[in-house]
């Protein structure tokens, strides 16, 4: 208490002294909590916790003085919401900096965030949603010496938890390095040809103690990577290749293979046309500041998942697909069209979607591999050298028609495949789970103030062979059977929302389990502040963002969220 309490009085006492020589400092901020009290569920897995409310609360305070800029975040699990690690607890200081920036250098020392490039050799970032927090603390700077350059600099301790109100950080510490050219702030004359180029290159490293009785373990893990962003008229094209040390850690089962990711990719637009190609090759890219830890904890680069972010519920909950860092080979196209008013609507245009994601094993060649030699090199992988075992696939169209200016229809269909024997996304499951999905959205704006909009949703999962007791088999619906959701969410401007949902489990299996998740919600908004109420039940399962998932506890009860921005 007393450390949280000596630096909200020291951040404060800065603010005062600051503001006394100027009147140019401004204060900004943000605050959230969010309360649960949740029952006892047994048909769905819900447990009431011992202290039947669960609350966790922040309040983020930014300072700006003219090149002076310092901030703060508070922190309160009392105890945690579901969902967020079971190490976070306590009240106190969870973040805070101060630094000084103008248009030559940058410096931050404390709490930071940061990416180089897609993040593939470094990503600190932190997601509320999801409970993540990677931030490091420590010291960045960045300097611009001329138009066209940028030069990074990090270094720190990684966050791991909150505890007792304090930050615990990592065991091991994280380094790097990133330079960026824009070549046409460089080179003039590239201006004049349409080209727009720019390149940028990366090294981060992690420094941790090697105290493991059975393995000589690496105490410096480098990663190189380089990257290219190019534009030309209606194409662009950005390429990242990063290179890993060997790093054996439990992800590997101590492996002392290097590890690759490469990323491409390419697209191409016009006025009513859009085209993605993206294609990615990953191989044994786990790097955490900490080699025994598991699960979200400790990551230091990120790994994005080449594959469409959804938002309606069945799609998105059910079968969300994350990065596999050991080892994925992935490719994703997308096409976006709009067929010109007056062809099928004689009033607007009707944008069409079509997205195409899939993912495969990579081939790990064990060919001359002796697998008692002391390097412990178990394999040989290669990029872009693919296996025939699917990982993922996702195929789905999307098309919005527009009936009036008030009045429209989104028709949807997801044919989505996932390998349960790997990703393990549920217990219910064997082997690959294929999914059909229909979507049909309809919004009304019935006036100026009032909305109307209703979700049609249904999954159908495919069938399997089941051995019963006396040896027979039969076919059931694989995993939990088919789904089925409806969503109405009615709004009045400026200030009330209303929704409910229903999931309901129709197919599963076990007649017991066909159960409905129904959820109601109920909100206000008056200028930056937001008050929700919500009762329900949720279904336990995996909540995924960009790619990077937790798992969420099965829920039956009342949730209160206010957040406000100043």
């Amino acid at each position: 208490m007393k450390n949280w309490l000596f630096g909200l009085t020291t951040f404060c006492s800065i603010q005062l002294t600051l503001g006394q020589t100027t009147n140019d400092g401004s204060l900004t901020g943000n605050m959230e909590t969010t309360f649960q009290y949740l029952n006892a569920d047994s048909l769905i897995g819900a447990t009431q916790p011992e202290s039947k409310g669960l609350m966790s609360s922040y309040m983020n305070v930014f300072y700006r003085n003219g090149n002076f800029k310092a901030g703060m975040r508070v922190e309160s699990y009392l105890p945690r919401i579901q969902g967020y690690p079971n190490r976070f607890d306590g009240t106190g200081i969870g973040m805070r900096y101060i630094g000084y920036a103008n248009d030559f250098i940058d410096i931050t020392l404390g709490h930071f965030y940061e990416q180089f490039g897609q993040g593939t050799a470094l990503r600190v970032y932190e997601d509320r949603n999801l409970g993540y927090d990677n931030v490091l603390d420590g010291a960045r700077i960045i300097l611009k010496p001329v138009k066209g350059v940028q030069l990074k600099g990090v270094y720190g301790y990684q966050r791991y938890s909150f505890q007792n109100g304090s930050v615990v950080n990592s065991a091991g510490i994280t380094r790097g390095a990133d330079a960026q050219f824009h070549l046409n702030d460089l080179i003039k004359p590239l201006t004049k040809s349409g080209l727009d180029i720019t390149l940028g290159g990366s090294f981060v490293s992690k420094y941790q103690v090697d105290n493991d009785p059975d393995y000589i373990l690496p105490q410096n893990v480098g990663v190189y990577g380089g990257r290219a962003d190019i534009r030309y008229k209606k194409w662009t094209l950005n390429a990242e290749f990063t290179h890993k040390d060997n790093d054996p850690s439990a992800d590997n089962n101590y492996s002392y293979n290097p590890g690759h990711s490469a990323i491409l990719n390419v697209g191409y637009s016009k006025k009513g046309l859009g085209i993605v190609f993206s294609a990615k090759s990953v191989d044994n890219m786990s790097f955490r500041s900490d080699r025994t830890k598991d699960l979200q904890d400790l990551i230091i680069n990120y790994l994005p998942a080449l594959n469409k972010t959804h938002s309606y519920n069945l799609v998105a909950t059910l079968y969300p697909y994350a990065t596999r860092p050991v080892g994925e080979i992935a490719f994703q196209g997308e096409v976006l069209y709009m067929i010109p008013k007056g062809k099928i609507n004689k009033k607007f245009g009707v944008p069409i979607n079509v997205n195409f994601s899939t993912a495969y094993l990579p081939i790990k060649s064990t060919s001359g591999i002796n697998p008692n030699d002391s390097s412990r090199i178990n394999y040989v992988g290669k990029p872009f050298n693919m296996s025939d075992s699917l990982l993922w696939r996702d195929f789905n169209v999307n098309v919005t028609y527009k009936f009036t200016k008030t009045f429209y229809l989104i028709a949807a269909y997801y044919n989505i495949s996932i390998n349960n024997d790997v990703s393990k996304i549920s217990g219910d499951a064997h082997g690959l789970i294929r999914s059909n999905i229909g979507v049909a959205e309809l919004g009304w704006k019935i006036n100026k103030n009032n909305n109307l909009r209703m979700e049609f949703q249904a999954l159908f999962t495919n069938k399997i062979d089941k051995v019963n007791e006396d040896q027979t088999i039969s076919r059931v619906s694989n995993d939990k059977g088919n789904w089925a959701t409806v969503v109405a969410e009615y709004s009045i401007s400026p200030n009330w929302f209303f929704a409910v949902m229903d999931q309901y489990n129709y197919g599963n299996n076990n007649p017991e389990l066909r159960l409905h998740y129904l959820i109601g919600t109920v909100g206000y908004l008056k200028d930056a502040t937001r008050i929700a109420v919500n009762y329900g039940r949720q279904r336990a399962g995996l909540f995924c963002v960009g790619g990077v998932c937790r798992f969420v506890p099965a829920s039956n009860g009342l949730t209160l969220t206010v957040s406000h921005s100043f």
